[in-house]
């Protein structure tokens, strides 16, 4: 199972081992199974502190499945498939944080979960190729670990594809609290304890109202916001982030293959380090918190309204909200949406294994998208509005010689299908004829583009029509005092790199700024 590599760095891990450990497999016969017996069985030989054992018995009626515990305590974490890909780190800290080996999370976030009274088993269905599923899995391990109210069980879908079509899960990470689910998408801790610690609003509230005014805040935690925050800091200034998740879009990127001087990162890599780096200059980092308003106040301040009633004052502003998924805003979307209208292949494209599937738009995104899926589905239908594809030429030439992808150009979708529990097709009419067609498909994965996160700001800053941020060069806007960065502005390219230099440009206009005033 792991080469020699993967064992020499295990094995080093493992040394941070402060007590000994149990790994127990439910096994069945079947090769998963054996895999995973075999899995722990290589763990066990790597350090002494790891003891390894089998049952026949069925575990939470799952089979085969990998219970991580402290040595002679109830096993609370369980891995219900085999974890490796994208949720072989998930194990590693299930076993280190099992060992006694401290966690990084944030030790208010760690302190909240440990206190929490009632009883919590959470389940999580993934993807070993989902690149959001591991921060659920994460997430929920080290509550079970930190608190023996609360239990976590990762459950691959493809070893259970009984369980994903009887709870008709047709998107991961798919979150199930005591039963019932309570949410889809990339979630860390912070996230995850705003769903089930009932106080956790009027607790945050109450923190962020004790703040005192800051020199710079920044509006958002993608690379935008994140180099914003770096710059200002540096300046030896009090400088804040608040942003509802750190990394924004970068979070759901896997290969990034265009950043000046790295070859290749991911994107929750790439995420990790720039939380890293805006840590070293002691920014007040606020996470897991939506801006709802922006306004300036009697004294001058911009004054920054949360979702959960606290205001943040501050002397200059950054906004760098970012930007989501362009919706095609057609009937039966919403209704669909996690039912079998997609907007990440990655994730969620293993679930529709053999199936037919459409992708939305014709640019990078949807071509890459419609490569990945290939090798996966039956069968992929690309619907592109124009009468040209705008993806780069090498993508449109695989596409049009990959044998089970077919390109339909001036088609614009016009409604979502479905039966009411899942995604039965779909209708489109052909703009050169007007002809109307219906495709039958399980799988709609939309790839149209991004619109920015500026909706709350329409009252109080210059923005264009198509909703974007109207900056200078300064990147100053039409208000004093407030900057904005990033994908959210009117800049001409959307890229990573580009936002990295808008924010530093940003912050250094908000300094001159606050010099001047």
């Amino acid at each position: 199972m792991l080469d020699a590599n993967m064992k020499q760095q295990l094995g080093a891990y493992l040394n941070n081992l402060r007590h000994a450990i149990e790994i127990q497999v439910s096994v069945n016969g079947t090769a998963k199974s054996n895999e995973l017996e075999e899995l722990a069985k290589e763990i066990a030989e790597l350090n002494d502190k790891v003891s390894f054992s089998t049952t026949d018995a069925p575990i939470n009626g799952r089979s085969p499945v990998m219970t991580v515990t402290e040595a002679g305590k109830e096993a609370r974490v369980a891995f219900a498939g085999v974890p490796m890909g994208h949720e072989f780190t998930s194990l590693v800290l299930a076993l280190l944080q099992a060992g006694g080996h401290p966690s990084k999370e944030d030790q208010a976030l760690q302190d909240q979960a440990k206190s929490l009274g009632k009883k919590l088993d959470f389940e999580v269905y993934v993807s070993l190729s989902c690149h959001n599923c591991p921060d659920v899995v994460q997430a929920i391990n080290l509550m079970a670990v930190l608190n023996p109210n609360v239990t976590a069980t990762m459950i691959d879908g493809g070893v259970f594809p009984d369980e994903v079509k009887d709870r008709d899960i047709m998107a991961v990470p798919t979150l199930y609290l005591n039963g019932e689910p309570i949410g889809n998408g990339r979630m860390g801790l912070a996230d995850i304890l705003n769903k089930v610690d009932d106080d956790a609003d009027e607790k945050a509230a109450a923190q962020l109202a004790d703040k005192d005014p800051f020199d710079v805040l920044v509006v958002g935690g993608g690379p935008a916001g994140a180099s914003a925050a770096i710059y200002a800091a540096r300046k030896g200034i009090r400088t804040g982030l608040i942003a509802e998740r750190f990394g924004g879009q970068v979070s759901d990127t896997v290969g990034i293959e265009n950043f000046i001087s790295v070859k290749y990162t991911e994107g929750p890599q790439l995420v990790a380090h720039l939380e890293e780096h805006v840590k070293e200059y002691g920014v007040d980092i606020m996470k897991t918190q939506k801006v709802v308003a922006v306004r300036k106040n009697p004294d001058g301040l911009s004054e920054v309204e949360l979702a959960n009633g606290a205001v943040l004052a501050t002397k200059s502003l950054i906004m760098s909200t970012g930007a989501r998924w362009r919706e095609m805003n057609v009937p039966g979307e919403q209704q669909y949406r996690t039912k079998g209208v997609a907007y990440c292949p990655h994730c969620d494209g293993p679930l529709f294994k053999g199936k037919k599937v459409a992708v939305i738009g014709g640019g990078n995104s949807g071509i890459e998208a419609a490569i990945d899926l290939s090798g996966i589905v039956e069968h992929v239908t690309v619907l592109e509005f124009s009468d040209t594809l705008r993806a780069d030429a090498v993508l449109v030439k695989k596409a049009e010689s990959t044998k089970n992808i077919t390109i339909i150009r001036q088609a614009m979708t016009t409604e979502v299908l479905g039966d009411g529990q899942r995604v039965t097709g779909l209708q489109y009419k052909d703009r050169a004829t007007d002809e109307t067609h219906v495709l039958e498909l399980a799988g709609i994965f939309v790839q149209i583009g991004l619109v920015p996160n500026t909706e709350f700001l329409k009252e109080t800053l210059q923005l264009t029509e198509r909703g974007e941020i109207v900056i200078d060069d300064h990147g100053q806007t039409s208000v004093p005092g407030i900057f904005a960065a990033g994908d959210c502005t009117n800049v001409p390219y959307k890229q990573i790199i580009i936002s990295m230099g808008a924010g530093a440009t940003a912050a250094l206009g908000a300094f001159d700024y606050l010099i001047r005033n």
